[in-house]
């Protein structure tokens, strides 16, 4: 794995860590927590996102506006049967989805599932690194490379591996203070 494909890679390790966190729920609502849930729309299965309108409304509500009134009740179905478990106040077209208060036991529950994504995150990192490491020994046992360019490109994946899990404790730090504010 050439330097530019080890750094995208763990560059998609990241951001898709990123978009996990933000899927899951915490004190703080966010539109991410819903919007991939899908819906049964005319035989499709379809995000929410795509059916309508979702904005937060504070401290802890969030409102999905429907454009289609034929699927407003299948939206609502979706969002109870997630693994949100939220009950879905209907009104017209719009969806009221009020978040309870996390309790202390649910929020250690948050914690632990919250540092084990990241734990797979960091797995992801490293076995990107071993990889590029292998081919950098295979190119220079075959006088592809220099033992110095070698040693060059192995430094380089590991510091471009210590960024990405100085960007994952980063992500993993700031979820872990949302779910406990």
């Amino acid at each position: 794995m050439d330097p530019k494909n080890f750094e995208a890679a763990l560059r998609i390790f990241v951001e898709g860590l990123k978009e996990e966190l933000q899927s899951l729920r915490t004190n703080r609502p966010s539109p991410k927590m819903v919007e991939d849930i899908r819906v049964d729309y005319y035989g499709q299965p379809t995000p929410i996102k795509q059916l309508g309108s979702i904005s937060v409304v504070p401290p802890r509500e969030i409102d999905i506006t429907v454009w289609d009134k034929n699927v407003v009740n299948a939206v609502a179905k979706a969002v109870e049967t997630s693994n949100l478990k939220l009950p879905a106040n209907v009104d017209g077209m719009t969806i009221r989805l009020n978040l309870p208060q996390l309790t202390e036991e649910r929020k250690k529950e948050l914690e632990k599932v919250v540092r084990k994504i990241a734990e797979e995150a960091r797995i992801k990192v490293r076995s990107a690194r071993d990889e590029a490491n292998k081919l950098t020994k295979k190119m220079e046992e075959e006088k592809k490379l220099s033992e110095d360019a070698a040693f060059k490109q192995r430094n380089e994946a590991q510091k471009l591996t210590d960024k990405a899990n100085q960007d994952i404790e980063a992500l993993l730090a700031k979820k872990i203070a949302e779910i406990f504010e």
